[in-house]
């Protein structure tokens, strides 16, 4: 008979830990524990902590109950509740040895309290707000029983017509690697085995957000020195920030599928960069390994993702129906079974669930009365961090901001919009407890018959489009048409702005249409939305556009006809506060964009930092045999970085301390930067680095460094930065990460256009 440990010093059963081996093992002894754990499990045991199952039809509960309680289960995503979680926990607590499960969900940008999509908290270049708002998510993701995300998602995307653009921080490798580092600290705290604390696992490793033609689940092709330089340092930046798991993308990478690929799993992530941690596929990826045409069937795709790496089949089929047979046969070995099995237990160790299985669980007493009631949702940090999410793109002769005595006329499908509000993968968010824009205004204006109200249009007059949208909605459809003719709409929208000082338009995308498997050909605002804003402009009065989207889309027409425009993304719970206290003034905005808006989808992809080209186009010289579109402007509409206040701010010139820099010394690079404006306000300074000459061709420029400053209104302040050997090094065509002498441009703006200059020598 095996005995018990003693509770407190040794895995006991009355703490509902796994029974020791003929030695007993102390719980803080972390290796020697799951080693002795090993030895103690049968291989339907570890194959069983191999399978990540998804709450659904396909796998009721009364089942996995039963399987969990047989050991054939290590982990469940998409259950959100204590109640729904604990009876599962219960179920792996009647197991032979006792392993807990840990419950899994995508917990991206807010729990319950939604806030803005990754895109829009990008914008706000404000890491203390973006790591704000990973703790929330972290503690009500925690208080509701989850042990883990499937986020930070840090995919690199310079194609906005990707849908799951949306889900990630923007096109640029640093901005993004400095949010992947801020996202896994805020979802894991001091550490992951805090009860307000989970685990994060980064995604899509690696390169999805390069799919050929923006379209999802693509391919990938890409050269080695792109890959290194451009896409993989946010993964790695996650990695070295601690982040517990990785989530293995669907695409596939130079013909091999991530799924199935053993440099891309084993060389690269263990050896390479050293990670230890859990290793997911993504949602019945393995099985896909059949489609992708790698595997000939079910038992040779389990195969090639054991072998490659992949430690939890999600949704499993194949793990627990294949992994036997093939240990049998000798066509894989133990090891690949308890190397895996290995990484489970230790992210399960490193959750805290070993020394408590309850621990964000609880007691049946302690849970909630009311798991969606109010007082469980943060709305002032919600709101806080959607108002500086916001970016002011256009504010013709200070159409902005409005006065709360104005008469406005509020049109747009988006303007009482509460589930679009909340944007793609809104975890528990719930449509009701978030703020519309119409709430929004409504509560700041004092008068409320100063504010008049006409829908003005659907978000499509395309059926099968709409249809698309409302696919998968099986309850109830998400997007619902208001049935009268398009031209009844928009004469009433016209009515409305007739009868006001001024009209805000909310117009752009449903949520549904930047999601997953949501990829698009064109990124025009939809045309019913249109023929609103064409109706509006011809009216005469003010007219500004409220954008909601989640990728930068094709607004060229819609500049020209705008007094103003804000881009607010998809905002979250608040956003329709967040929204109206920048419209009214209450908040001055300083969001900047972390995307560039291209001024038609023909130049896709466009991205600040290309590379130097023999012919490039000049603006204000003749265009020929250049590298340009002939039949439209050179250059972005809005380019990276950009972002207007309701202030304005002057650059001085650029001073640097030295014109050289040895390989180990320190260069300071300083602009004195000025409110010259009546409000205080806040702006992002950008500092851009450019190789003028290299071994290979380099970027025109590159973003190493920002701050984020407040400034009152006249107010200068002299913004230093340090430039290091480390910030002027790049992969190599060797893949040698390395810096080379030679002549360097540094560049300083408030975005990356318009910049001072300066250059230096690097010896």
């Amino acid at each position: 008979m095996k005995k018990l440990c003693l509770l407190g010093l040794f895995v006991s059963l009355a703490s509902h830990q796994v029974l020791a081996a003929t030695t007993p093992v102390p719980l803080e002894n972390k290796d020697a524990f799951i080693n002795n754990l090993m030895k103690q499990m049968t291989l339907d045991e570890k194959i069983g902590q191999l399978r990540l199952i998804s709450i659904g039809p396909e796998m009721p509960r009364e089942r996995i109950r039963k399987e969990i309680a047989e050991g054939n289960i290590g982990g469940t995503f998409n259950s959100i509740t204590r109640a729904e979680n604990r009876p599962m926990q219960d179920a792996a607590m009647r197991s032979r040895l006792k392993i807990p499960m840990f419950f899994a969900y995508d917990v991206i940008h807010g729990h319950r309290t939604i806030f803005p999509i990754p895109l829009a908290l990008a914008s706000s270049w404000d890491m203390d707000a973006i790591g704000r708002s990973g703790r929330v998510a972290a503690k009500e993701a925690a208080a509701d029983s989850l042990d883990i995300t499937f986020a930070p998602m840090v995919d690199i995307s310079r194609d906005p017509r990707w849908g799951r653009s949306s889900e990630g921080f923007g096109e640029d490798t640093y901005l993004t690697s400095r949010i992947a580092k801020v996202m896994v600290k805020a979802y894991q705290g001091a550490t992951p085995s805090a009860a307000d604390s989970i685990m994060a696992s980064v995604k899509h490793f690696a390169l999805y957000g390069a799919v050929e033609g923006g379209r999802d689940y693509n391919t990938v092709d890409m050269s080695p020195v792109k890959m290194y330089q451009d896409y993989l340092p946010p993964y790695r930046a996650a990695i070295d920030a601690g982040a517990g798991g990785v989530m293995v993308a669907l695409n596939s990478i130079n013909g091999i599928p991530a799924t199935a690929d053993t440099w891309l799993m084993n060389d690269l992530l263990r050896r390479d960069w050293g990670f230890k941690g859990l290793a997911v596929s993504d949602h019945g990826a393995i099985f896909e390994l059949i489609k992708h045409g790698v595997a000939r069937d079910g038992r040779e795709a389990a195969k090639l993702a054991i072998k490659a790496g992949i430690d939890m089949s999600m949704n499993d089929t194949l793990y627990g129906k294949e992994l036997p047979g093939l240990l049998k046969s000798g066509e894989i070995e133990q090891k690949h079974i308890d190397n895996a099995v290995r990484e489970v237990l230790a992210a399960k160790y490193d959750m805290g669930l070993f020394k408590d299985p309850y621990l964000r669980i609880g007691k049946a007493e302690d849970d909630p009365a009311d798991t969606y009631a109010e007082s469980r949702l943060h709305r002032a940090e919600a709101r806080d961090v959607a108002r500086r999410s916001l970016v002011l793109l256009k504010n013709q002769n200070e159409t902005l901001p409005l006065k709360k005595t104005a008469k406005v006329a509020l049109v747009g499908p988006l303007a009482k919009a509460p589930i679009d509000m909340m944007g793609s993968w809104a975890a528990a968010g719930r449509p009701e407890q978030s703020v519309t824009l119409f709430d929004g205004m409504s509560a700041l204006m004092g008068d409320k018959t100063n504010l008049i109200y006409a829908r003005g249009a659907n978000i499509t007059g395309d059926k099968k489009v709409l249809d698309y949208l409302n696919f998968l909605n099986f309850d109830a459809p998400e997007v619902v048409d208001d049935p009268r003719p398009a031209n009844v709409l928009i004469d009433e929208a016209v009515k409305a702005a007739k009868e006001a000082d001024v009209v805000v338009a909310a117009v752009g995308e449903s949520r549904g249409m930047s999601h997953e498997s949501s990829s698009r050909t064109e990124l025009n605002i939809p045309e019913t939305q249109r023929e609103l804003i064409r109706a509006l402009k011809a009216t005469g009065k003010p007219l500004v556009l409220v954008l909601m989207n989640g990728r930068p889309l094709t607004i060229l027409e819609e500049n020209q006809s705008a007094d103003a425009i804000l881009e607010t993304w998809f905002s979250g719970t608040e956003g329709g506060n967040a929204i109206a206290d920048v419209l009214f003034g209450d908040y001055n905005p300083s969001g900047k964009l972390p995307v560039t808006f291209p001024r038609s989808v023909g130049q896709i992809p466009t991205y600040y930092n290309h590379l130097s080209i023999g012919r490039p186009f000049t603006p204000g010289k003749p265009g020929n045999y250049t590298s340009q579109y002939f039949d439209d402007t050179t250059g972005p509409l809005f380019p990276f970085g950009y972002g207007l206040s309701y202030t304005d701010f002057s650059l001085s010139d650029m001073a640097l301390s030295s014109t050289t820099l040895n390989t180990t010394g320190k260069l300071d690079a300083s602009v004195t930067v000025k409110n010259t404006g009546k409000r205080d306000g806040e702006t992002v300074v950008q500092l851009y680095i450019q190789d003028v000459t290299g071994s290979m061709i380099r970027p025109v420029k590159e973003l190493k460094n920002f701050q984020k400053i407040m400034l009152k209104a006249g107010e200068q302040k002299v913004v230093h930065f340090t430039i290091t050997e480390d910030d002027l090094k790049f992969y190599n065509t060797q893949l040698k990460y390395a810096a080379e002498p030679g002549k360097f441009n540094v560049q300083i703006g408030l975005d990356s256009q318009s910049v001072k200059q300066q250059s230096f020598e690097l010896l």
